[in-house]
């Protein structure tokens, strides 16, 4: 039987890993992870995260060739293709802080590999996280350097799926990407892996590419859909302030055959845990190589992205009267997107520091995340997110408490509030009682909708004053412009 072992039981691994075991059933599928915690929960009724279809998934295969385990070294050492999906955070500190990826990880990862590979047979490492060009050259010399006889290959094989379709993307991806040495052993590898794949994905959808392809593609891909976002929302700022409207004008650009309608969707702004990641790493790349014209290019894809969100602070303040000291703001929505508990640089972060700078009180509703992981997120500085948990800072409930409340039920979050801030296309929020919030709410009650979520027109009928993002304003906004 041939032993696939995955370090890193998170988002990428533990989806991905499921979907083999479950499509290749002769294939014994380890996942391991140094947190007791995290693989407690993989083994539990209750999985670490939410993905619509993955329980199903994940009860098919465990237990039968698919095992979630702390007993990192033995399976690493046992496994004949070794998928490592560890962090790769920003650098926090040091050269490249704020830009550069932090390999730390992936470095005692491969150190380990070396360690307790001691057998004198073939071992496949495939990198699953998203890393710098030319990682893999790194990695190769650190196996090298360490081997015990072993004869090591690297293998690129970047993941493209989508939070809140992670599954469905893994059962029919748009393309699978492997990317190894131009060499005999290197295509036999590719090959190896290939095999893997074929079990479900049909052949002409994958593309074998040289190493240091493969691991540009992902960032280019991240940063080519989050460019499209930036570039929808730069438009949506326009059509506030000339009239028109961002979803007939999305609509016909989309129509385009050489443009296509997807990722423009006019919004608060993008998040997650690759796009800015991705594209400040690829800045860093570009600067390294002497490209300043093109990092500065891809610095500006972010700035929109800052420059979004806080627009929308902006024009939630203006609008009541310039000041929401000590008024109650119902936000729907904190996770990034949709059909995700996952929170990773969601910009329901800067939208609620944004309110509490100017000393609002915010009760927040979100279906998939907690009262804990809010309150962390708030608490948290940028990029420490993506380092270990036991490293993050923890707020002390007393801190927020006064000012930030988490409740189980929209209409809690909405009762004698002043405005309500959409900040998740949940599709409950398109059905909720609209008026029945403006009922409970102060007047004059405002809705800001973030993600084009609402019926504009609807909620003007009910009474409310709706701001919705690159809509036609009404004649309240109008009179009280947003200062950017």
């Amino acid at each position: 039987m041939v032993k696939i072992c995955c370090i890193g039981a998170g988002y990428v691994g533990g989806p991905t890993m499921a979907v083999i075991a479950l499509k290749c059933p002769e294939i014994e599928v380890v996942v391991v992870d140094i947190s007791e915690p995290r693989i407690s929960g993989w083994n539990s009724d209750r999985l670490p995260i939410y993905e619509p279809g993955l329980d199903d998934v994940v009860k098919q295969c465990r237990g039968r060739n698919l095992f979630f385990s702390t007993e990192v070294h033995r399976h690493v050492g046992e496994a004949d293709i070794v998928f490592v999906s560890v962090n790769t955070p920003t650098k926090t500190c040091g050269l490249g802080a704020g830009k550069a990826a932090d390999l730390t990880y992936w470095e005692s990862a491969a150190r380990m590999i070396a360690d307790v590979s001691r057998s004198d047979k073939k071992k496949i490492v495939v990198e699953k996280s998203t890393v710098p060009v030319k990682t893999a050259e790194a990695i190769e010399k650190i196996l090298t350097h360490n081997s015990r006889g072993v004869k090591y290959q690297i293998l690129s094989n970047p993941e493209f799926l989508a939070e809140g379709t992670a599954v469905r993307d893994l059962f029919s991806p748009d393309r699978v990407l492997i990317g190894g040495r131009e060499t005999p052993e290197g295509r036999e590898a590719v090959n190896a892996l290939r095999n893997v794949y074929a079990h479900w994905v049909p052949e002409d959808r994958i593309i074998a590419t040289n190493l240091w392809s493969a691991e540009l593609s992902k960032l280019a891909a991240n940063a080519f859909l989050a460019q499209r976002i930036s570039s929808v929302n730069a438009v949506s700022a326009l059509c506030e302030a000339t009239g028109a409207d961002v979803t007939e004008v999305a609509h016909s650009v989309g129509r385009d055959a050489r443009i296509g309608p997807r990722f423009l969707s006019a919004s608060v702004g993008f998040g997650g845990s690759c796009f800015q990641k991705d594209i400040l790493n690829l800045v860093y790349i570009c600067e390294c190589y002497g490209l300043p014209e093109v990092a500065g290019y891809w610095r500006e894809v972010i700035r929109i992205n800052d420059y979004q969100k806080s627009r929308f602070v902006n024009r939630v303040v203006s609008s009541m009267f310039n000041t929401v000291a000590g008024k109650k703001i119902a936000v729907l929505g904190f996770a990034f997107k949709k059909d995700t508990g996952d929170t990773r640089e969601t910009p329901a972060i800067d939208v609620c520091r944004g309110l509490l700078g100017d000393k609002a009180v915010v009760s927040i509703y979100d279906p998939q995340v907690t009262e804990e992981q809010v309150h962390r997120d708030l608490a948290m500085k940028q990029f420490d997110w993506d380092h270990p948990r036991h490293l993050q800072p923890l707020i002390s409930p007393s801190d927020l408490a006064n000012r930030v409340a988490v409740v189980h039920d929209a209409y809690e979050a909405a009762r004698e509030a002043h405005a309500v801030c959409i900040l998740t296309e949940w599709d409950d929020f398109r059905n909720l009682d609209y008026q029945r919030m403006f009922d409970a709410m102060h007047k004059p009650a405002f809705v800001f909708d973030g993600r084009n979520v609402v019926d504009p027109a609807k909620l003007r009928e009910i009474g409310f004053v709706v701001y919705a993002i690159g809509k036609p304003l009404d004649n309240w906004l109008k009179d009280m412009p947003a200062v950017a």
